[in-house]
């Protein structure tokens, strides 16, 4: 029974000491504007896309994003997302490109885990990151995601939301992007998959190590 009051009292003190630390002033680190991000990585050129419409902004609540197509020779090309959020404690949250490519007209083909050699790190752990076969008529692309900030790459949506709990209690940040790519798939085929994974794979390999300066740990 005494046990049982110390480890109740424990956990309330744990609690406790995580509430006062959530309710502390965010302490987001210096960050460059993606305003700055480079046009060129390495052997792929970028081209600026549309800005999102004010009304689509005002919904996502986002503090800077990328949208840009980046184009190796003339037929490869990846198209480029990143959203940031300064902040979630005020409901501004990552949604989930789930949600949004269904409404576009996008069906799911399959769902997997990809591993990736991290980039910026080769004696580092593999990232793991959401992959995506989607068609819409007789296109098919390939889409990769996942959640970066706080110094982690996460793709399982679950323990982003664990971490951004743990980190607003711990850490005093919320701060975090969504990074998402996506690479057409010229058939059906699995010759045609596998040369889509190369790609996207090759574009994200220039890509990680560029985000450092945007995406501070």
């Amino acid at each position: 029974m005494r046990l049982r009051i110390v480890i109740v009292s424990v956990m309330l003190a744990i609690a406790a000491i995580a509430v006062a630390r959530a309710e502390r002033q965010e302490e987001t680190p210096l960050r460059a504007p993606f305003s700055e991000f480079p046009m060129q990585l390495d052997a792929w050129r970028g081209a600026q896309r549309p800005p999102l419409a004010q009304n689509v902004l005002d919904v996502l609540g986002l503090d800077d994003y990328l949208m840009r197509v980046y184009k190796r020779g003339d037929r490869e090309y990846a198209d480029l997302y990143v959203g940031y959020w300064k902040s979630q404690r005020q409901g501004d949250t990552m949604h989930s490109p789930q949600n949004c490519l269904p409404g576009a007209g996008w069906l799911p083909v399959s769902q997997t885990m990809m591993s990736l050699p991290d980039p910026r790190n080769p004696s580092a752990p593999p990232l793991s990151v959401n992959r995506y076969l989607i068609e819409k008529g007789l296109d098919r692309q390939l889409v990769l995601y996942w959640y970066q900030g706080r110094g982690r790459v996460i793709g399982n949506e679950y323990m982003s939301k664990f971490y951004l709990m743990w980190d607003a209690a711990w850490k005093s940040r919320t701060d975090a992007a969504l990074v998402r790519i996506v690479v057409p798939v010229d058939g059906k085929s699995k010759a045609d998959e596998d040369r889509a994974d190369q790609l996207a794979k090759a574009f994200v390999n220039v890509l990680m190590p560029a985000l450092s300066r945007f995406l501070p740990d």
